[in-house]
């Protein structure tokens, strides 16, 4: 009995320092509102450029005061108001508070924010950076908006167990350059690992929630969209190149690679408002993460995807090709309308989320991409004939190996 009455009491005092412990953060004193006229005016336009880049209106809204439900494997957390009113903003926030918040994930009152706040590849962001960009949030226009409550299960609505989460993943920053790589590099994976937060989308979690450090830029579904593989295991057939991906952020579109549609949309707005330098830097870095392929890699899949009306009678697949002929048809005959569906990352992945988004949504391409036709939705398609339809355009347009049921199955339910 002695030994377990001390046990329970080693349990207890253990739990009591390790919420203490997790609580030490404390709060940073408030400030007075501060006048945006006080700041200097390039350092408030760098702020804005970094803020797009950074994807703040994505997750926090145009006028960027929160209220946005961003579903997590755990329950849905609602973003915050970042506009500068004081009573539901940020309004009493010091630089030193912001610069917290970007690197450790601890609000001004010091309760512990969710990394549904990118704050581990936010914390990588240089002082000046933050600076700049916390000059830009105190610029914009106050807006008075309550915080939403999240909806949490328990135990994940006790924020003091984030305490534990950043003790095993917050790397924190900020960025530092490898001397073996030249500047264009550091810039390109600054970029790409700080406010770009590329890895956020791009690499799958751990059951934490935690991007799996083993699997870097393995491709991760997000949202019932699949990010596609940025490292050696792209699914692209035809081999990225740097003129490529300048391409497809700037205009959201690739002759060999397709169009931007999901929340790629979004990055491709943010990645579009940089300077060029930058985004050849984040070019050249994500490069950087595939290995070298043969060049003949490119014209082979040029070539199948050309040819792919040969497998246009597939045995076994009539019911999807019914489905192709009745709705996609008219503009993809052979698959070569502007990038053949042979080359689409939609339908070389590993899973056909992505086409079941696309088929029943549609695509609008970005307005710098003025030259690419959009492509209607066909929403009142039923679930039979979305899977019999990936089916059939897997089997004629892609080398892949087939879908299975169960990858059809998970994406019908996810999206």
């Amino acid at each position: 009995m002695r030994l377990v009455l001390s046990g329970i009491l080693l349990a207890a005092l253990a739990t009591g320092g390790a919420w203490v412990w997790a609580g030490r953060a404390g709060a940073i004193a408030p400030i007075a509102p501060l006048n945006a006229a006080s700041f200097d005016a390039a350092l408030v336009a760098r702020g804005e450029v970094l803020a797009t880049f950074g994807g703040c209106e994505s997750c926090h809204g145009q006028d960027l005061s929160g209220g946005i439900g961003l579903p997590t494997p755990f329950g849905t957390i609602h973003s915050t108001n970042i506009t500068p009113d004081p009573d539901t903003g940020i309004g009493t926030w010091s630089e030193v508070a912001f610069t917290r918040a970007m690197r450790q994930g601890i609000s001004r009152d010091g309760h512990l924010l969710y990394p549904a706040f990118p704050y581990d590849s936010f914390t990588n962001t240089s002082d000046a950076d933050l600076a700049a960009i916390y000059a830009f949030l105190m610029s914009r226009p106050a807006v008075a908006k309550p915080a939403q409550p999240d909806a949490l299960p328990f135990p994940f609505n006790i924020r003091r167990a984030m305490a534990g989460w950043n003790l095993l993943y917050l790397c924190q920053g900020p960025f530092a350059p490898d001397p073996a790589r030249d500047e264009a590099w550091n810039r390109g994976a600054y970029l790409a690992e700080g406010l770009g937060h590329c890895a956020a989308c791009h690499t799958p979690r751990n059951r934490f929630g935690a991007r799996d450090a083993a699997r870097p830029y393995a491709g991760a579904v997000v949202e019932g969209w699949y990010a596609p593989a940025l490292n050696a295991s792209s699914p692209a057939p035809v081999p990225w190149t740097q003129e490529a991906l300048l391409n497809y952020f700037y205009d959201g579109w690739d002759a060999d690679h397709g169009i931007a549609s999901g929340p790629m949309q979004d990055v491709q707005r943010h990645t579009a408002a940089l300077p060029e330098e930058d985004t050849t830097a984040l070019a050249d870095y994500v490069l950087s993460l595939q290995s070298a392929r043969d060049p003949a890699a490119a014209e082979a899949a040029r070539s199948f995807a050309a040819s792919a009306d040969a497998n246009a009678e597939a045995p076994g697949f009539a019911a999807g090709q019914a489905v192709f002929e009745k709705s996609c048809q008219n503009c993809h005959r052979d698959g070569t309308d502007m990038v053949p569906l042979g080359l689409s990352s939609a339908v070389n992945l590993p899973t056909p989320a992505n086409l079941y988004h696309v088929v029943t949504e549609g695509v609008v391409p970005s307005e710098s991409a003025y030259f690419v036709k959009p492509m209607p939705g066909f929403p009142l398609l039923g679930e039979e004939d979305l899977a019999a339809l990936a089916r059939y355009v897997r089997q004629r347009f892609s080398t892949k190996p087939a879908w299975t049921d169960a990858d059809l199955s998970a994406a019908l339910t996810a999206k």
